[in-house]
């Protein structure tokens, strides 16, 4: 990057600053005549001083510059009167005005889009050079600190970037102008308007200075707490685990104060700025009224000169501030970029062309994978890996053995081209591995460490992430959205980014071995069957939901396993129990009131469970039915056993899970409820007071609370409501419920439920678990396992994977890597958060996979290392010796103290 902000602005857009500069210089001599004509039409227009009536409009529109008549319109002879000419010059005032405010619309609007390129082009090359720096950047430079240099740090760049060149050619233009009108009506006043402009141009940039010594610190600091913020929300855990919070709190007061302190004194120079430049701006008008005043007096100046001088010297102050705030912007601007630009060079970045170059063919590399002398140091010097030289041949499978701090890890990522040497040369396929691309050693090669990372989206963004290098196919596009890319394209081109199609389809389908997103998918879940995640992704896919619309033929399978559940259901009483189907003449007693009202599934919130009681078409349903006062009376009885129930307990007690519907928070309110209530004459409650009551009755579950309050009565008047609600639902509010229906696909409701049809029963001994395995043998009985677990490809998996375990995490990530087929894969303790079970199956899984190919796996045990065709020993940074385990086991001194310590 260059230098200088300057440097940066004059080189991505010098022909736009100089556009806008030619624009501010075209718009000067319109702006002169903006002041003469205000000037001509007091003293000739409206005083008739120095002129006769009828005038020849032809020879009088003109200007006198240095002595000369410039013609406006050119000469024509027309003789018109006095009102006449006060009106044509009215006229050309306004005409003036609409021709300068266009001038500032549209070099305004020039300058806007210019500012807003360029600050797109620096963000977009900030944010490459941030995939480009040397990992170890990233231990001395947090997110905390990356993240608002990208944002909000540079966001004032594109302001000043707009206004570079353009902004003091405008306004310095624009300032010399008004000044050279003021001098050719009368010097003296002239002088004296602007006598002490000089003090403030020597003034005003040292205290700008010392400002902006104070921003430069203000930056820092705001950085450092925005780091701070970043540690505590990754450290939160650690946080309450050890009752740090107010150590914590303390620290991150300690720095709000020094911020504080900065910019308290930051205010003070500002003001103190402001205060000088107001001060000095308002001697001009004393000046004009004393001076001129005195002049017009003794009859040596024209009151209509005074005037026009008057309303010139007032729009002098606009320009005037402006470059004042443009110098104070260009400093400030200048500190912001030299800082950015210092923190995003770091020593060891590569080179753009790293991340941009694509070969011309990418053959499955061959031969070795050879070192020599690797060194590694820290940023203390001190070697973690030290002169490693190593042959490894491409067809044969690897183990790296040693104790933590062996230099395994390092060596694994310089080998995998994520780190590279301090000295040492790496060749990869007789290629040297440094001028590699990172297209080759990015689709060739894999990495996992014990920490992978996952992406926020779905299992299948994450998993199929790997094979997305460039975009292979293009998008069709047509009338409007033709246009519409064609415009991405234009502005991507004109800010310097990629100009890729994000809508394309970027997977490369060659390098997983498949030729369309179907059989991707199947390759996917069969990548995730071998490292042992396929059980989880089905039960993804159990609770995931489809669209019957664009998947019927799943639909369809769903429906014949439902029918086919209840088949098996109805020839074991034993399983009759587990599950209470959905009937539409019936009353579910292990669904809540509100369900079995409703019998649907609410889309939207206009129905949302939890304020039904302040539904207007649900209140009038239970009017309708005369349910109105017996829900108040239902909910009070829920209120009042509550309380009773409660009222000694503890908030974390079973009871407040049982009856989840009321939390100990709601107990106060639910107890002032009661003692302010009548029960006798619950109708005259306050509207806030009944929805409150009448909202407990559709939360019970007859089967799970077991109060005896939902009676037979109140079942048969809600299935009574239940037909209402439906038969009279309004139209605006038809597709705010999908009802329950045995012979169509529900939705809203996700593959389990629409294959149960109905509520697993409360009460029943492990009825989840026998309910989910008999769901099972439905779907793999009907051939719908498979399918099912593709619609759990589709789970989110949360920001970083957090709705993940880490187990779970760790394998998506290895079959990320063996998705793409690489051909040489390495690992770095990528199995540890895994059980014994799990780390087994899949060493044994990849062992096999990569009969014939290349695989380095720093093991976190030694005796992992056993099935492995050699094994590097890796002790204090040094390869100490390298051959099979059968004999290293046995000579080597170090393994057999890291089997022993096992």
């Amino acid at each position: 990057m260059e230098k200088t902000i300057y440097g940066y602005v004059w080189r991505f857009s010098r022909q736009q600053q100089i556009t806008m500069t030619l624009m501010s210089a075209a718009s000067l001599p319109f702006l002169y005549l903006f002041y003469e004509v205000p000037k001509t039409i007091i003293n000739e227009a409206i005083q008739g001083s120095g002129i006769e009536f009828p005038l020849n409009l032809g020879e009088k529109l003109t200007i006198s510059v240095l002595g000369l008549d410039i013609p406006l319109l050119g000469p024509f002879d027309l003789m018109i009167d006095q009102v006449p000419y006060l009106f044509v010059l009215c006229v050309l005032f306004l005409v003036l005005v609409g021709v300068n405010q266009g001038f500032k619309y549209v070099i305004n609007v020039y300058k806007g889009l210019t500012g807003e390129r360029m600050l797109r082009r620096l963000r977009f090359e900030l944010y490459s050079r941030v995939l480009r720096f040397p990992l170890p950047t990233f231990r001395k430079m947090s997110q905390g600190e990356i993240i608002p240099m990208i944002t909000a740090e540079v966001e004032p760049l594109g302001g000043f970037i707009g206004d570079a060149f353009s902004l003091p050619a405008f306004q310095g233009g624009y300032l010399v102008t008004i000044l050279s009108f003021l001098f050719m009506q009368d010097w003296r006043m002239a002088m004296a308007a602007v006598a002490l402009y000089p003090l403030q141009l020597w003034l005003i940039p040292k205290l700008q200075r010392r400002v902006n010594l104070l921003g430069k610190e203000r930056v820092a600091r705001v950085r450092r707490l925005s780091d701070k913020i970043s540690e505590t929300v990754q450290s939160v855990q650690e946080t309450h685990a050890h009752d740090t919070s107010n150590f914590v709190l303390t620290d991150f007061a300690n720095q709000l104060f020094w911020i504080y302190g900065v910019r308290e004194r930051i205010y003070r120079q500002k003001f103190v700025i402001k205060f000088l430049n107001n001060s000095i701006q308002q001697l001009g008008p004393f000046c004009f009224y004393s001076i001129g005043g005195y002049f017009v007096i003794q009859g040596e100046l024209e009151i209509g000169t005074l005037i026009a001088a008057i309303a010139a010297h007032k729009d002098l102050a606009a320009p005037w501030k402006d470059l004042l705030t443009y110098y104070q912007m260009q400093s400030d601007a200048s500190i912001k970029y030299d800082v950015v630009v210092s923190q995003f060079g770091p020593a060891g970045m590569r080179g753009p062309e790293y991340q941009m170059d694509e070969p011309d063919s990418l053959a499955p590399l061959t031969g070795e994978l050879a070192a020599t002398n690797l060194t590694l140091t820290d940023d203390q010097d001190v070697a973690v890996v030290d002169g490693v030289s190593l042959r490894l041949s491409l067809d044969k499978r690897y183990a790296i053995v040693g104790t933590g701090g062996s230099g395994r890890e390092e060596l694994t990522m310089l080998l995998a081209r994520l780190l590279d040497p301090d000295n040492g040369n790496l060749s990869l396929g007789g290629n040297d591995a440094a001028l590699l691309p990172e297209a080759v050693t990015g689709r060739r090669m894999a990495h996992v460490g014990a920490s992978a990372f996952v992406f926020a989206g779905t299992i299948a963004d994450n998993l199929f992430l790997g094979l997305k290098h460039r975009p292979l196919k293009a998008v069709e596009y047509s009338g409007e959205a033709a246009k519409q890319r064609a415009f991405y394209v234009d502005e991507a081109r004109r800010s310097g980014n990629i100009d890729y199609d994000p809508d394309a389809d970027w997977i490369d389908y060659a390098a997983a071995g498949v030729d369309d997103p179907a059989t991707l998918r199947l390759a996917g879940l069969a990548a995730l069957t071998r490292i042992g995640m396929n059980d989880e992704v089905y039960r993804f896919g159990l609770r995931g939901t489809i669209d019957p619309q664009d998947r019927p033929d799943l639909a369809a399978g769903i429906l014949r396993a439902r029918a086919g559940l209840r088949e098996r259901m109805a020839g074991d009483p034993a399983l009759l129990d587990l599950v209470e189907g959905f009937a539409a003449e019936s009353y579910n007693l292990n669904a809540s009131v509100g369900e079995n009202l409703m019998f649907g599934n609410p889309v939207g919130g206009a129905f949302d469970v939890e304020h039904l009681a302040e539904h207007a078409y649900v209140l009038d349903v239970l009017e309708q039915v005369g349910l109105t006062e017996q829900f108040l009376s239902v909910g009070f009885q829920v209120a009042s056993t509550m309380v009773e129930l409660f009222a000694d307990l503890p908030p974390d007690h079973e009871l407040f899970q049982q009856f989840s519907f009321i939390s100990a928070d709601e107990l106060p309110d639910i107890q002032a409820l009661l003692h302010r209530s009548d029960r006798a004459n619950l109708g005259v409650l306050p509207e806030e007071d009944r929805s409150l009551l009448m909202s407990l009755p559709f939360k019970l579950i007859p089967a799970r609370h077991r109060l005896g309050l939902v009676d037979d009565d109140l079942q048969t008047k809600v299935l009574e409501a239940r037909r209402y609600f439906a038969e009279h639902l309004p139209d605006d509010l038809q597709n705010a419920v999908e009802f329950f229906d045995m012979e169509k696909y529900n939705a809203t409701a996700n593959i389990q439920d629409n294959i149960l049809f109905g509520k697993v029963a409360y009460g029943q001994a492990q009825a989840a678990e026998r309910v989910g395995d008999l769901v099972s043998e439905v779907v793999d009985e009907f051939g719908l396992h498979e399918t099912v677990a593709g619609v759990g490809l589709n789970f989110q998996v949360g920001i970083a994977g957090s709705r993940l375990s880490i187990a779970q995490r760790q394998k998506l990530a290895i079959a990320r890597a063996l998705l793409k087929r690489p051909d040489i894969l390495i690992l770095s303790e990528a199995t540890t958060p895994l059980d014994s079970a799990g780390q087994a199956l899949i060493m044994d899984a990849l062992l096999a996979e990569f009969e014939g190919r290349c695989l380095i796996w720093s093991v976190q045990r030694a005796s992992m290392a056993e099935n492995f065709d050699e094994v590097l020993v890796m002790r204090q940074g040094r390869l100490m010796e390298m051959g099979s385990y059968g004999v290293l086991s046995q000579s080597n001194e170090h393994v057999k103290e890291l089997l022993e310590s096992e």
